[in-house]
């Protein structure tokens, strides 16, 4: 069985664990800080960033999250989550990258510094202009899914793909830091309630990271 490395709020585990459950592929977790620097996980990832995914028996090992779901996307028919004509898978992949790198450097990345790592790992405050910055531009990226979900099914077309999926998992971590607020925002709240509803996103709602707590609506597939 494969095994997925991971720590409970990276957002890029978080997509391949949505992508894995909406295909049907049993994994297993194992628990994996980045930050320990252990010599067994750099052994597997020279540059000690999760997700890394192992199938031992297969001596299959597989680094990066976009390496794995397009390795998913050839090899397991069910679900496919990069469809469509050449132009849409295209645009697939250009929200894919939109939320791994706007949205991560923007919004998830500097909020799991400075109210994750600074608080469990340097023991050090956050500073207040980062966080304000950060919700700042958290608005601007909730208003372009504002503006793609009045136009569209879902975030690529019509139908959910790779791009749905991605923004979630980032969003998802963004909102257990409490970085999201979602006034003025209603449609891009109603897209992510829904994907709050779906089997292959309740098991990342009830993660917890020791030490952090999410706030009360967090886990609320209403809210």
């Amino acid at each position: 069985m494969w095994q997925l490395f991971h720590f409970p709020l990276c957002p890029f585990s978080r997509k391949v664990r949505l992508l894995m459950s909406e295909k049907g592929i049993g994994y297993e977790l194992v628990r994996e800080n980045p930050w320990d620097g252990r010599d067994g996980f750099l052994a597997l990832n020279p540059a000690g960033r999760t997700p890394v995914l192992r199938d031992a028996q297969r001596g299959t090992v597989l680094v990066d999250s976009r390496a794995i779901c397009e390795y998913f996307e050839e090899t397991v028919e069910k679900s496919p989550m990069i469809n469509g004509s050449a132009a849409n898978r295209a645009e697939i992949r250009r929200l894919v990258a939109l939320f791994d790198e706007n949205f991560y450097g923007d919004v998830t990345g500097p909020l799991m510094h400075e109210k994750m790592r600074k608080r469990l790992v340097l023991r050090t405050p956050p500073d207040s202009r980062v966080l304000r910055e950060t919700m700042r531009l958290v608005d601007e990226h909730l208003d372009y899914i504002d503006y793609l979900i009045d136009n569209r099914p879902w975030l690529a077309g019509a139908t959910m793909s790779l791009a749905d999926l991605t923004a979630a998992a980032q969003i998802s971590v963004a909102d257990y830091l409490g970085g999201i607020d979602w006034s003025g925002h209603e449609p891009a709240r109603g897209w992510y309630s829904v994907f709050k509803s779906r089997p292959s996103f309740r098991p990342l709602l009830s993660d917890r990271m020791e030490g952090l707590h999410p706030p009360s609506h967090y886990a609320d597939v209403n809210a």
